[in-house]
């Protein structure tokens, strides 16, 4: 493929599915160390309440608006399921168990009591991305990288993801210290003045931004995929903490890049006619990579132990 052709239709949504698989898979770091992995599919669950709430406030349906309630409902389930673990003194899954499916039963129930039914309101036409179509129609080669006019026909997806994923990069530099510590040693963490309290509740937030912004470029199958299988992958590679971030961030960006590739030529490498899903095919490369990784991966018989600081 040119240049002509690769960068117009190939080049942004790659870079889009790249940031996303990296956003998601950093906080997936500390969440799967932490047994809170499955927090992506619980946010998948509790965001429908927040986009019928958007539009009936709004009245339209709209990238802004459904994103900033899918947010405001994600951030809602996450203080509940802290409240409800730390409260109730039951195991995360299980209060992650009771948020989302409370929370989906009550955005069935606003999208059944209210005309939002009438305009087919629902997730997949709001947050489900489709990422083969975020095409740059502006660009005509790599000449238009330097075209500030061309620039600014980028697809805005491009922007919020690449925003999202600095400003996840900036939350763990900032805090790896204490992340690390409360991470492997909550009670250490606490005697050190560390509230650990407010910041594992301030990751488990960063990793719902992470997820909802993730969901309007690509959809919920790569989220869900990236927080789980890029860490896990990397953690039978590795017992330390930097260098099993280094792996997740290099099994997410092959994900993306294989699996994007996987979708649009596999088919047709098969003889078959159309091209499949990228989204999907990204998750499943990563699930391919969590396979071979557990089947021979260096540290998959010590994967049950804990990891080294």
């Amino acid at each position: 493929m040119s240049g002509e052709e690769f960068v117009p239709l190939s080049l942004t949504p790659l870079l889009i599915g790249i940031f996303a698989a990296v956003a998601c898979a950093l906080p997936g770091n500390f969440l799967v160390l932490r047994k809170q992995a499955l927090i992506g599919d619980a946010i998948s669950h509790v965001v429908l309440p927040g986009i019928v709430v958007a539009f009936l406030l709004t009245g339209v349906i709209s990238a802004w608006p459904m994103m900033l309630g899918a947010a405001g409902a994600a951030l809602l389930a996450v203080v509940m399921i802290e409240a409800i673990r730390r409260l109730g003194r039951i195991e995360p899954g299980a209060a992650m168990g009771v948020v989302f499916t409370t929370m989906f039963a009550g955005g069935v129930l606003l999208l059944e009591q209210t005309d939002t039914s009438s305009v087919h309101l629902d997730v997949e036409h709001a947050l489900y991305g489709n990422l083969e179509s975020l095409i740059w129609l502006d660009a005509v080669g790599w000449s238009s990288l330097l075209d500030a006019q061309a620039l600014a026909g980028l697809p805005v997806e491009l922007g919020r993801i690449a925003a999202t994923l600095i400003g996840v990069i900036a939350f763990i530099w900032l805090f790896w210290r204490p992340l690390k510590i409360s991470t492997f040693d909550e009670g250490f963490a606490r005697t050190m003045g560390i509230r650990t309290n407010v910041l594992g509740l301030a990751l488990v937030v960063v990793a719902a931004i992470a997820a909802v912004a993730a969901f309007d470029a690509v959809g919920s199958i790569i989220v869900i995929a990236m927080f789980i299988c890029p860490p896990a992958a990397a953690r039978m590679m590795t017992n330390q903490l930097e260098r099993q971030i280094g792996w997740s961030i290099g099994f997410a960006t092959t994900s993306a890049i294989v699996g994007y590739v996987f979708a649009g030529y596999g088919p047709l490498w098969l003889g078959a006619a159309d091209a499949v899903s990228a989204a999907g095919m990204i998750a499943t490369v990563s699930g391919v990579i969590l396979a071979l990784t557990a089947l021979f991966g260096p540290c998959r018989k010590r994967a049950g132990a804990p990891a080294q600081a």
